[in-house]
């Protein structure tokens, strides 16, 4: 993920939501802050739900889907479980840091192997 001049890594978990996540790949999304704890965009397409649980734990670091509202969700703080939360991967440290030092901001996201 590349916002700006700083780049980071997202590592992904191999289930259906991120592989239909994949697809989409290479996006510019614009996110914006939510309730100080998450940065969020709604996707124009939405991510496959198959085989998912009825939520997750969302903590500090976890790149997910929310789908009732079909936006991404990059937490920069815990939060706890929430229904319809899909975890499909986890941000790097670094990208932790940036996330919770902006308040709305552009971002590039492409696959590397």
């Amino acid at each position: 993920m590349v916002i700006g001049e700083e780049s980071f890594g997202v590592e992904l978990i191999d289930n259906p939501t991120s592989k239909s996540f994949i697809k989409l790949l290479p996006l510019t999304l614009d996110f914006e802050d939510y309730h100080n704890i998450e940065k969020i965009v709604v996707l124009s397409n939405k991510l496959s739900r198959d085989d998912s649980p009825s939520g997750c734990e969302a903590n500090k670091g976890a790149f997910t889907y929310y789908a009732p509202w079909g936006n991404l969700a990059l937490f920069y703080k815990d939060f706890g479980y929430a229904p319809g939360l899909i975890r499909m991967g986890e941000i790097e440290e670094k990208g932790v840091q940036i996330l919770s030092s902006l308040s709305t901001f552009s971002a590039h996201i492409s696959l590397i192997d």
